[in-house]
């Protein structure tokens, strides 16, 4: 008998295994958890490795995100330069987002953390495929302008984007099955002729100015001046914690969008953390009563109701892209029972939806109820703010259209007629 001793001796995968295991770890992570949420050691240990061995292959978080994020763009495009039909870009598109589902998340919600030329340079790289895939559609179209088909196309991600937004993954096949159709139904929409005024729309700058300056007040002519002022401070927050980012804003910039010191804002809100409470609980209210009244508050069974709700949000979002824009990529840096309080919203005013859904096509199911509800909300979200869509004079009729094809409505009987939509 030997009496040698075995060395046992461990592999390590090669780099480019380690680097797309890091990736995939730390876009689950981001979008899961929210950017700010997740260190480079805790993607490092979800990965088992060192926080050390981890900078060797990405010098900084913002990298680290960076790379997550063109990941999942580079599959974007590569299923886009491959498709040859309406059909095939439904099927490719759904196909990405079951396969990159955290995708949707880090686009939406986390890429604006990034520096300004690499937000321009994925705004560049999504436009391009845009461009790929409305070329597509005019092939099979000749009549369709050149905006609409844009609109068509981007409204389509965001439907996609959608997936990402849901607490629990369905299963991959049936998800890929029921978002091609509902894809395919939203590159399907005719949208009005009207819409082709957006063609000659100014191109805009891909990455505009996040900050355009102090906001406009809204008139409060006969409210006491410091419960005024609190107005304004929840006006001017919500403005700017969407569009710089709530880390990015200092109670001086706060105070200077109303007129007053960054020391100030503490004799209206405790803190920056209360300020932000308190727009996301504002919008919530707003957003209770009017969507939720206008379901609650409409005769003639649940499709009609369900009509009347997709008009109110899409009224609502007109006027609120800012507070939607920051619900979105905000929620995660409130205080552990703020937190909870938004998500349980976000939970029960979702369901109320799906039920809904479920009343009008119970043929479907929950799961494929929950989809179309989450890419319904995606795509109105993303087509606010979206330029140089989001300043289309039909803007609303088109979303009201496209929102009825991802929730399979029917076309109303005077398409014109918003009145009959909304019941």
């Amino acid at each position: 008998m030997s009496g040698g001793v075995g060395v046992m001796v461990v592999r390590r995968p090669p780099a480019r295994a380690r680097r797309a295991q890091i990736l995939a770890v730390a876009a689950e992570r981001f979008h899961r958890e929210g950017y700010h949420q997740v260190s480079m050691a805790e993607v490092a240990a979800g990965v088992g490795i060192t926080a050390p061995a981890l900078y060797r292959h990405f010098r900084s978080k913002p990298e680290l995100l960076d790379r997550t994020v063109g990941v999942g763009l580079e599959a974007l495009a590569d299923a886009v330069r491959t498709a040859g039909s309406t059909a095939d870009l439904a099927a490719a598109l759904a196909a990405v987002a079951v396969a990159h589902r955290p995708l949707g998340t880090l686009v939406q919600r986390d890429a604006r953390l990034l520096p300004p030329d690499r937000r321009a340079a994925l705004r560049r790289e999504l436009r391009a495929d845009v461009r790929l895939m409305a070329a597509v559609l005019r092939v099979e179209r000749p009549g369709l302008a050149a905006a609409d088909a844009e609109l068509l196309c981007w409204s389509a991600l965001s439907a996609g984007a959608g997936l990402s937004h849901q607490s629990a993954a369905p299963q991959p096949r049936r998800a890929e099955r029921l978002l091609r159709e509902v894809l395919g139904a939203v590159l399907a929409v005719r949208l009005d002729a009207d819409g082709r005024a957006a063609e000659s729309a100014a191109e805009p700058d891909p990455d505009p100015d996040p900050d355009p300056g102090p906001a406009s007040a809204p008139p409060h002519a006969g409210v006491p001046g410091p419960r005024r002022r609190r107005e304004e401070l929840l006006t001017a927050a919500v403005r700017l914690f969407h569009r710089r980012g709530f880390d990015n804003v200092s109670t001086g910039r706060l105070g200077a969008a109303v007129g007053i010191s960054g020391p100030s804002v503490y004799r209206h809100y405790d803190s920056k953390a209360q300020l932000l409470a308190a727009a996301l609980v504002r919008g919530r209210e707003r957003l209770r009563h009017e969507v939720g009244g206008a379901i609650t508050g409409t005769p003639g069974g649940p499709e009609r109701a369900l009509a009347a709700g997709l008009a109110a949000y899409v009224d609502f979002a007109r006027s609120n892209g800012d507070y939607l824009g920051m619900m979105l990529s905000e929620t995660e840096r409130l205080a552990p029972p703020d937190r909870r309080a938004a998500v349980d919203f976000r939970r029960d005013f979702l369901r109320g939806w799906v039920d809904l859904l479920l009343r009008v096509r119970p043929e479907e199911g929950a799961v494929a109820a929950r989809i179309r509800v989450h890419a319904l909300f995606s795509l109105v979200n993303d087509g606010v703010r979206n330029p140089p869509h989001s300043v289309r004079p039909d803007l609303d009729d088109c979303l009201l259209r496209l929102g009825r094809a991802v929730l399979g409505l029917p076309e109303p009987a005077d398409p014109g007629d918003r009145s009959d939509a909304a019941g």
